[in-house]
């Protein structure tokens, strides 16, 4: 069967990939982007199977107004996308509160009121699923992007919490967590602070890192389908085999490093009055 999507930041990367092959498949998409003239070729291609909603997610006010009107537009809405976010790039020290602030305006609170719209159209439909973007950066993190892992730490925290609220009512959740790809997520669409030179040879070395081979957007879409269309979609999906294989090594690391520190931790048990 056909499934209704509603999807932030389609104009490039992962939303745009996924609501092209969403279309192309036959389903439909209600297609959010701050500027939804990098739409019109697709209104023109899909005609009324998608429907381009001007949206900048940081206002809550117009979260809500999206979500719902694409419900009434559609009559029902089956895998809810929060995927528009950006990175930004610098040291802790080198971050200015605007810049942490927009970075968890957009990263965090944007695909909350998103999700806080959602809930109550899906539970009243019965269920349906809640995807959000997040990033290896989710669940490890790297130098230079600190306040870009705490917005998706953040994104996965109250995902986890989110996922045992509405399993009662048919809701599913998954948070896709990918690793480098060739997006604009580190170029046009990124934000940088002003650089200190204690960090440049940071930077030299993340640089250095980027000329790896990534996979594209497009790559994403066979494992994304999948999970959308399993009857019971992982809470949580890697992309890319380097992603997979770091994640996992990281979260070794962390287990022998907690085990290793058994007996300290278990010293704080309460101690037993003496009988």
């Amino acid at each position: 069967m056909s499934k209704t999507w509603f999807i932030t930041g389609t104009s490039r990367g992962f939303g745009r990939a996924w609501t092209v092959a969403a279309l192309e498949r036959g389903d439909r998409v209600a297609a959010t982007a701050r500027d939804i003239d990098s739409l019109s070729d697709l209104v023109d291609r899909f005609g009324d199977a998608i429907l381009p909603i001007a949206l900048n997610v940081d206002d809550r006010a117009a979260d809500i107004a999206a979500v719902q009107g694409a419900h009434r537009h559609f009559g029902r809405l089956d895998v809810v996308v929060n995927n528009a976010g950006f990175g930004h790039f610098g040291a802790i020290e080198e971050l200015t509160e605007a810049e942490a602030r927009e970075q968890m305006e957009t990263n965090f609170f944007g695909a909350l009121w998103i999700t806080q719209a959602a809930i109550p159209l899906l539970r009243e439909q019965g269920g349906g699923h809640i995807v959000q973007v997040s990033s290896i950066g989710g669940v490890t993190a790297f130098p230079l992007l600190g306040v870009y892992n705490a917005s998706k730490w953040a994104l996965e925290g109250f995902t986890e919490a989110l996922a045992q609220e509405v399993a009662g009512f048919g809701i599913k959740t998954t948070l896709i967590e990918p690793s480098g790809f060739a997006t604009d997520w580190a170029g046009a669409s990124a934000a940088q602070s002003s650089p200190n030179p204690l960090y440049q040879p940071m930077r030299d070395q993340m640089a250095a890192w980027g000329d790896a081979p990534s996979p594209v957007a497009d790559d994403s879409v066979q494992a994304v389908f999948q999970a959308v269309d399993a009857a019971e979609p992982p809470t949580r999906l890697l992309l890319a085999s380097a992603g997979y294989d770091l994640v996992l090594a990281a979260h070794a690391q962390r287990i022998a490093t907690w085990q290793a520190w058994e007996d300290a931790a278990r010293s704080a048990d309460p101690k037993l009055a003496a009988a």
